[in-house]
């Protein structure tokens, strides 16, 4: 009896360490790893909505989580760069490393929008391979869920009918979802609007929003009071209707410029996590459609 005890008891133990681990840089790709992968995954996030992605340390901690994991998921186009290859290469992780099939980069599954002219530091925190803030048209996390649940087929194959079963139901509830989304948000098209940071550019595209200003003078350069001032002047032939900023961001360009423009500041969940509402991809668009068209009003 005891004999059969400890087998069962081992055999729970494997079990138990039978999920795929993930490693997700980001709180959208988290989230859709367990839309797909359910119970059949452990996922962990390196980031919350309310840490700006491009500025994480590259804690122990991370190093530690890294180490473990079977895939890691990214967002790639260097929104990671600055953390991100030293989790990799300390981590001494060789399933996660570049170019192997336990690292996903999402960029790779969509059109990447704002490609610079030309490279150059003193144009600020440019990326060189285009805007990676791809999460906020709900078109890019279809495509990115389409090749990843593949990925994950491939690293897990017992646990294929699953991860399938789970991206079917996910993409008919997410299609329904886009359906009505793009309902509701007609009023928004052709609205002119100011951002705080150029970190918009699909939720633009997806919904037909004018970008007019942005309050920084170069990407990741905090505006002056001067420069803000005359940025309200050039913009006054069209000035924005409402100003942009993400959950994570600080609010003192934003406010100042929408007081002295007289303009509603729209603070979006940016990403899974940003607000309350937004508490999983679905409650994320959910959130901002209702925060942008209530501005409006």
């Amino acid at each position: 009896m005891k004999i059969l005890l400890a087998l069962w008891l081992g055999l729970a133990s494997l079990g138990a360490h039978a999920d795929l681990r993930v490693f997700a840089t980001v709180p959208e790709w988290g989230a859709l790893v367990r839309e797909i992968g359910g119970d059949k995954v452990d996922v962990f996030t390196a980031t919350t909505a309310l840490q700006d992605p491009h500025h994480v340390q590259a804690r122990p901690s991370l190093i530690a989580r890294a180490r473990r994991a079977d895939l890691l998921v990214a967002t790639g186009a260097e929104l990671e760069i600055g953390w991100l290859p030293l989790v990799q290469r300390e981590s001494g992780n060789a399933r996660i490393q570049p170019g192997q099939p336990g690292m996903f980069e999402a960029v790779k599954y969509v059109r990447l929008r704002d490609l610079p002219a030309r490279l150059d530091r003193s144009d600020g925190d440019v990326h060189p391979d285009g805007n990676p803030h791809i999460q906020t048209d709900p078109r890019n996390i279809a495509a990115v869920g389409a090749a990843l649940v593949e990925r994950l087929v491939d690293l897990s194959p017992a646990d294929a009918e699953t991860f399938r079963r789970n991206w079917q139901s996910f993409g008919e509830r997410w299609h329904a979802a886009m359906a009505r989304w793009k309902t509701q948000a007609a009023p928004l098209a052709g609205v002119p609007i100011a951002v705080q940071h150029k970190n918009f550019p699909y939720l633009e595209d997806w919904l037909g929003l004018k970008e007019v200003a942005a309050l920084e003078p170069k990407p990741g350069v905090g505006p002056s009071a001067a420069y803000l001032s005359r940025l309200i002047q050039r913009t006054s032939a069209t000035p924005p209707r409402v100003v942009l900023r993400a959950a994570y961001q600080s609010a003192q360009a934003s406010e100042w410029f929408g007081r002295e423009a007289k303009v509603p500041v729209v603070v979006l969940p940016f990403t899974v996590g940003g607000s309350d509402r937004a508490s999983d991809l679905f409650g994320l668009f959910d959130d901002t459609l209702a925060r942008l068209l209530d501005a409006l009003k």
